[in-house]
């Protein structure tokens, strides 16, 4: 069984505008408990960044900047690493850990279909794992001994 980047996606990602403050931003990613939102510009809307809880310590937090004053688009980590859907997990996994990235956008074509992150392949690796465990005792208990 082949895990794909579709099976383990997150589908509820956050998208906010670029225009949008970071104040905002930031209530918002608390009320629906992320730690990242996609941001977009223009219309039809184009994947500007990602906005990560880092980027507010480093960018917002650290040197003291008011929240309330700083839009999205300039807040946003400009570079966005991306897959598609049917990419094997074990490729996404290896990117992102050579990247040093916990999140990674799922894209079929420009648009965004889901965001992989850390924390959804942990989840569902233990899930594939208990899996596997679980199939190899039922072998292990329906082989006879020999003798």
């Amino acid at each position: 069984m082949v895990l794909l980047a579709k099976d383990i996606m997150d589908t509820s990602f956050l998208t906010l505008d670029g225009e949008s403050d970071a104040l905002s931003c930031a209530q918002t990613m608390v009320e629906r408990r992320k730690g990242y939102a996609v941001v977009t510009v223009g219309a039809p809307p184009n994947v500007a960044g990602i906005v990560t809880e880092w980027d507010f310590l480093e960018k917002i937090v650290g040197p003291g900047v008011n929240p309330a004053g700083v839009k999205l688009k300039d807040l946003a980590s400009p570079t966005i690493h991306s897959c598609g859907p049917d990419t094997p997990t074990d490729e996404v996994v290896t990117t992102m850990a050579n990247l040093g990235v916990r999140r990674m956008i799922v894209r079929k074509g420009d648009q965004v279909v889901g965001v992989i992150t850390a924390k959804n392949v942990l989840a569902i690796f233990r899930q594939y794992i208990d899996k596997l465990s679980s199939e190899i005792a039922g072998y292990q208990s329906s082989s006879t001994p020999l003798g």
